[in-house]
């Protein structure tokens, strides 16, 4: 086996878990994605061209595998545990309120389309460029814009309406 090849794979490791997490909402599920990635690289190490990214054609497998399960699984829902999201808040000076967000961003995430999410994942949380976040996801570059630019106005949204929904609550409990 070429070591360059099994040393930028490793190295793409961390990259590929926080994708997959997204992808999946749950550090179990992620982390077996990512491991079926690697085993079907692994595998097919043949098949990876030479001069091109590695981590475009690793993104593109994991979502492949993905997609594939969720055929599989025939299922439209995705059930999120919270106390697992919030695990992988990262420190702050305000831990708690920061872990608190993030596992509601996660969350609003969750809810995207799946077309949404993935596009949104790339970009935003990977910093994917437009252009490549097109070549992995084989869609036209106007497709990746239009699906990042609606992602994230549901986004906000989203947690707009969570913020204004608290605001709503913890004036009913004032007024008690």
């Amino acid at each position: 086996m070429d070591q360059a090849f099994s040393h930028q794979l490793v190295a793409l490791l961390p990259r590929l878990r926080r994708f997959a997490r997204g992808l999946t909402h749950g550090s179990e599920e992620g982390d077996d994605l990512v491991q079926a990635a690697c085993e079907r690289a692994l595998a097919r190490r043949d098949q990876f061209e030479p001069g091109t990214r590695l981590d475009s054609w690793m993104y593109r497998i994991v979502q492949n595998i993905w997609l594939d399960s969720r055929r599989r699984q025939k299922k439209e829902a995705i059930s999120l545990d919270p106390a697992d999201l919030a695990q992988h808040a990262a420190p702050a000076a305000h831990a708690a309120e920061d872990g608190l967000y993030l596992a509601q961003v996660r969350e609003a995430i969750a809810t995207l389309p799946e077309e949404q999410r993935t596009v949104l994942m790339l970009v935003t949380v990977e910093g994917v460029t437009y252009r490549d976040a097109a070549g992995i996801l084989e869609l036209p570059l106007g497709t990746v814009m239009s699906r990042l630019s609606r992602a994230r106005v549901a986004l906000g949204h989203a947690l707009e309406n969570r913020a204004a929904r608290k605001s709503e609550a913890a004036i009913i409990r004032i007024r008690r």
